[in-house]
């Protein structure tokens, strides 16, 4: 096992960029999960595990498939150099981000488009929400909080390497669902039916928007039905990601 020591390494610089930069994020395609829960998920979709990072004294799991797994052990200045959480386990993983090629964008009619979203914590939930769902993929559109920020991660709880989340240009998505036969849904205050009377399919795509100001207008206009979530009692909104997880399940039943 390769042994790190120094905070000033090449490498620890580079870890410590995943965790704080979306820019390094997006130039290398790489990202750092943090946690046991977050690495046992990681481990299941091994191509993607660049290295693992234990700091000195953690025992892994015997039952983790750590075989043809490149091991790095840190010292604990190193460990708190990388760690995002107060209270750090001392086990990081440092992983490549999943990529969808043309024809896997192609292959999927279930999916959640998320327009300016700004909440990390929020667009982490939607993402494990359309996970547990079955959804084909998520796509996050402009303004939308980086899929890979630790608090996205950490509330998603390992969704990342089980669901692809994409960037996207929505009116581009849009267009290209609708000329595959698949029924696009806007979530929207005006001119919407109640979401109960959406019956249940496998082929369909739901917009979500920002909590503050909604899906942006000229998303909605090129929606095929748009639908609202009625309040009953008196809150004034739902959470995004709460509404998320009641259509989605409507929707898909």
């Amino acid at each position: 096992m390769k042994r790190i020591e120094s905070t000033q390494n090449a490498l620890v610089k580079h870890w410590k960029k995943l965790v704080t930069t979306r820019k390094e994020r997006e130039k290398t395609g790489e990202f750092i999960v943090e946690g046991f829960h977050l690495v046992e998920e990681a481990l299941k979709n091994k191509e993607q595990i660049v290295q693992i990072i234990v700091r000195e004294g953690v025992e892994l799991p015997l039952l983790w498939a750590i075989d043809n797994v490149v091991m790095v052990e840190v010292t604990d200045s190193v460990a708190k150099e990388i760690a995002e959480t107060e209270t750090s386990q001392g086990v990081f993983a440092h992983c490549k981000q999943q990529q969808a090629t043309n024809e896997d964008q192609a292959n999927w009619r279930k999916l959640l488009l998320v327009d300016a979203v700004q909440d990390p914590g929020n667009i982490g939930t939607m993402i494990r929400t359309a996970d547990a769902a079955g959804i084909d993929a998520v796509v996050l559109g402009k303004g939308c909080a980086d899929a890979y920020n630790p608090k996205t991660l950490r509330s998603a709880q390992g969704s990342h390497f089980h669901i692809p989340v994409v960037r996207g240009e929505l009116m581009d998505w849009i267009e290209d669902l609708q000329e595959r036969d698949v029924k696009v849904y806007g979530t929207a205050l005006q001119d919407a039916i109640d979401y109960t009377e959406v019956e249940g399919s496998q082929n369909f795509a739901l917009i979500v928007g920002n909590e503050g100001s909604g899906i942006h207008p000229q998303l909605l206009d090129k929606t095929d039905q748009n639908v609202i979530i009625p309040i009953l009692g008196k809150a004034e909104s739902l959470n995004v990601a709460v509404a998320t997880g009641i259509l989605l399940y409507q929707f898909i039943r």
